[in-house]
């Protein structure tokens, strides 16, 4: 179960803490693919399959930011916010992708707690480590900051 903020207090108390991972979630081709489409990076390693066989990663990969962008739906099964006014993505500190995600893979995310600052408008920086089902090295690792306003 996700752990619930429903206060500032809250937020403070779990400073420092993991809230856990998400479930697992597949990244077909077609998820790739669509990502491809809405932001017009099409490069090979991503789109061709038949190219993508013989390169460097065996098979297509997810693209870094598509990885990114799940952070918010994965990071969502391992916590949830009540009471706030409003919620702001304000932003990252660092990310990087230490390994790819292969197309094929499933992928899920662990979240900590890594700071909390303020007393109405509360900013959090979360930890956020995405990993691939049996790979070596995390896929991408971030630190999201989130504002929200009680």
């Amino acid at each position: 179960m996700a752990h619930i903020f429903d206060s500032p207090e809250a937020f403070k108390a779990a400073a420092g803490q993991e809230l856990g991972s998400s479930s697992w979630w597949e990244i077909d081709q077609s998820r790739v693919n669509t990502f491809a489409e809405a932001t017009g990076d099409h490069q090979w390693i991503h789109v061709d399959v038949e190219r993508a066989k013989e390169g460097p990663f065996g098979g297509t990969i997810a693209h870094g930011y598509l990885t990114l962008a799940l952070l918010v739906p994965l990071m969502k099964e391992t916590f949830e916010v009540r009471g706030t006014r409003m919620n702001l993505n304000y932003g990252l500190n660092k990310v990087r992708f230490p390994a790819p995600t292969p197309v094929g893979s499933r992928i899920r995310v662990t979240t900590r707690v890594l700071s909390v600052e303020g007393d109405e408008r509360i900013q959090v920086v979360w930890g956020a480590t995405v990993t691939a089902e049996g790979a070596a090295k995390p896929v991408c690792v971030a630190e999201v900051v989130t504002q929200y306003v009680f």
